[in-house]
């Protein structure tokens, strides 16, 4: 039983490595990213590249194009509509997400924290209602202080927003650490819903991929900047 105690417990938001963690996953806006993204879903495939710094339609190009799935390509088409898509890749408000406090399993390997969803600025309507039904865990490497992933799960079938009834959610982000900066990013999701309604049974199942990333500052100034904020090392 105290065993079991130890290894459970409750942590304030932004405590122990926690903050360290939070601290890499808020980059300063002045960074930017060049990718590729790799979008799958169970019938197609589409690969993009992005780079804020070519003009025009070089700015978002498609690298390659296999099978047929129209909720794929939609996906791909918002992305491409975004003014800055490369800000998909920083995590910049999941201190706010988190809310004032998380359970934590400590599974040896990880931290596996539980919590309640705290909308933010960022979050749409959608966003809102899903918020006080989905459980959220968050997994967390304290020894190297940064987050390895983000799930959403819905626990059992709820009526939907607009009718109808969600029977499964599931939204998977997955974080790596950029290693000239130290930032954190968001290096891949994948979602799998399932809904239903009158005489109709909706299936959205995708996962996207960051293959490549080239991360970089909007100007010199703003990388002096940054590095004369970062705490010298030991």
């Amino acid at each position: 039983m105290f065993l079991n105690l130890l290894l459970n417990f409750i942590l304030a938001t932004g405590s122990g490595p926690m903050d360290s963690a939070l601290q890499a996953t808020e980059a300063p806006n002045t960074l930017r990213a060049a990718f590729t993204v790799e979008l799958s879903s169970d019938t197609a495939r589409r690969v993009y590249r992005f780079d804020p710094r070519e003009k025009g339609e070089k700015r978002w190009q498609v690298v390659d194009w296999q099978g047929e799935d129209d909720e794929l390509e939609a996906v791909g088409a918002a992305w491409a509509a975004e003014a800055a898509p490369d800000g998909r890749l920083f995590p910049d408000d999941l201190r706010a997400s988190l809310g004032p406090q998380v359970q934590v399993d400590d599974k040896g390997w990880a931290w596996k924290m539980s919590f309640h969803h705290t909308p933010s600025s960022n979050d749409g309507e959608y966003d809102v209602w899903a918020a006080s039904r989905l459980a959220a865990t968050a997994w967390l490497d304290p020894v190297g202080e940064r987050f390895l992933r983000i799930d959403y799960t819905l626990p059992h079938p709820v009526a939907g927003p607009e009718g109808g009834t969600l029977v499964r959610y599931d939204q998977s982000w997955f974080l790596r650490t950029e290693p000239h900066w130290g930032m954190s990013y968001v290096s891949g999701f994948s979602i799998d819903l399932e809904a239903r309604a009158a005489f109709r049974t909706i299936h959205r199942r995708y996962s996207a991929n960051i293959v490549k990333a080239d991360f970089f500052f909007a100007s010199k100034q703003a990388q002096d900047d940054f590095e004369a904020s970062r705490p010298a090392a030991p």
